[in-house]
């Protein structure tokens, strides 16, 4: 990850190999640091706009070069758009742009401003943290294991200073640039795991990167559960998945200890079947590479652990992780095999590929019986349903507290991560109705994010619960300035800020 810094001083006096200012759309002649650096230029911006070339059009840039008027070489423009819709995600969207701009064409060292802390209006420090968070997450690559790599892939941005002429807001700009570091080493951590293949990121693997959060702060703590041990807990649900696997499941509790031991916990959980193939009923083959990615849950809980812990946040945290693999070998569970779960409830199997939930079951049974948590929330890759009601790049919210779901509303605004609460409509239970059991583990093909959040609320009892439904923003095959291709780290940012919040 490049390093940032907070430098004090005038952008235009800034010695860099570029230096990034920013315009609104409709300003023809600029002010502030932009006005600063196009005086020093002799006029170039104001050149430019007057030709009607770069007009300030959101996310629009244009490159100049200084020959020797400053002592950067180059300076890049960025547009804001409409001062009316200027907010925080056209800040990290800004960044992002300019430093991917800046990677592009080679560029090691850059310097920009705060966008939107002056004429912008934010709060400085949101603006700040929106500026070097944008420009971290805009600059992520997964470093795919290649033996040869392109040009561009070769190309690293090394070093960003965020200039501020004002010598008072410099500890605000250092903690804000703290906190952007922290968040994104998270979110990046998060991307690394479900861009991994799946021969990589396998349930033990997943376990090792808990263990090394652990050691790596003194504030954590990791254990980690065999199958041995799980069948003396009761997990029967979590094993039956697991059973057809020759790769040991893992169960995974990491503490987070940032607050008093009477403080009450947030329990997050996460679904971690490391590849679906569906089991015995396997899905389709078209595109099944992309249940590499239904560890996506897990790699949340993991990741905002560990940016818990660099942020030091003032509340404890559990993360529960049921890492496995879901596959069709000759002991895998069957259709019509009954098992029963941590809670003492029996689960009708009606689908194998219905597994995600019965993991979470038994996590939210022991979620219960373990803790007494401020609020649960779980996150999963979990229906094809919820991608076809709110698209790819929308999370689907499931819970009967209506403060909670205000909360993660709020924190998924701020942060610019979208979810919408769905119905939990108490009558679609007559799907998951078994007659061999006390639950089935589908209703079926219509409603069916719906009903699997039903099914997991008999196992969530007593609990403050919210369920999370992210297999559409999991990943993303149309990158935005803020999100490569591939995984993008959905619902760190969220959980954090509602921690945060709370």
């Amino acid at each position: 990850m490049a390093s940032i810094q907070a430098v004090q001083g005038s952008i235009q006096q800034t010695e860099t190999d570029l230096i990034v200012v920013n315009l609104f759309e409709g300003v023809t002649s600029p002010g502030g640091a932009t006005g600063a650096v196009d005086k020093a230029l002799g006029g170039a911006i104001s050149e430019v706009i007057d030709s009607g070339d770069f007009r300030g059009k959101r996310l629009e840039t244009v490159l100049l070069y200084t020959r020797g008027s400053i002592p950067a070489k180059r300076v890049l423009v960025v547009g804001l758009g409409e001062r009316e819709k200027f907010d925080l995600q056209t800040v990290r969207e800004a960044a992002a742009v300019a430093a991917a701009r800046a990677r592009d064409i080679g560029i090691k060292r850059m310097a920009t401003v705060v966008h939107g802390g002056g004429a912008g209006k934010l709060d400085y420090g949101e603006a700040a943290e929106a500026t070097a968070e944008g420009t971290l997450l805009g600059l992520y690559r997964f470093e795919a294991d290649k033996k040869e790599k392109g040009e561009a892939e070769r190309k690293s941005l090394d070093s960003i200073s965020i200039v501020e002429f004002d010598k008072g807001k410099i500890p605000a700009l250092t903690a804000a640039i703290s906190r952007a570091e922290a968040v994104s080493k998270g979110v990046y951590l998060t991307r690394n795991l479900v861009n991994q293949p799946a021969n990589v990121a396998s349930p033990a693997y997943l376990a090792g990167v808990a263990l090394q959060i652990a050691e790596k702060h003194e504030s954590v703590s990791a254990t980690i559960y065999s199958r041995e041990e799980m069948a003396q807990m009761g997990m029967g649900a979590f094993l039956a998945v697991a059973q057809g696997s020759y790769d040991p499941p893992q169960f995974i509790v990491l503490e987070y200890r940032g607050a008093g031991k009477s403080e009450a916990p947030v329990v997050i959980v996460g679904k971690g079947i490391t590849f679906d193939t569906g089991g015995i009923s396997i899905k389709p083959s078209q595109e099944m590479w992309r249940m590499k990615t239904d560890m996506g849950g897990a790699a949340v809980v993991i990741g905002t652990i560990e940016a818990a812990a660099s942020l030091g946040l003032p509340v404890n945290i559990i993360g529960l992780v049921g890492a496995t693999y879901n596959m069709p070998d000759g002991k895998a569970y069957r259709p019509s095999d009954v098992v029963k779960a941590m809670n003492g409830k029996t689960i009708e199997i009606i689908s194998t590929d219905a597994e995600g939930r019965m993991v979470l079951a038994d996590l939210l049974s022991y979620a219960s019986k373990s803790y007494k948590p401020k609020s649960v929330i779980d996150l999963a890759t979990l229906t094809g349903g919820c991608v076809v009601a709110l698209g790819k790049e929308i999370a689907g919210l499931f819970t009967e507290e209506d403060e909670l779901a205000d909360r993660l509303t709020e924190a998924s605004e701020f942060v610019s991560e979208p979810i919408w609460r769905m119905p939990m409509y108490d009558k679609y239970k007559e799907l998951i109705k078994s007659d061999f059991a006390d639950v089935k583990n589908s209703g079926g093909r219509w409603a069916s994010a719906i009903t699997a959040a039903l099914f997991l609320r008999e196992f969530a009892e007593g609990l403050p619960w919210a369920h999370l439904d992210i297999a559409g923003p999991v990943w993303t095959d149309n990158p935005s300035p803020t999100t490569p291709k591939g995984a993008t780290g959905f619902g760190v940012r969220l959980l954090l800020k509602f921690m945060e919040e709370i």
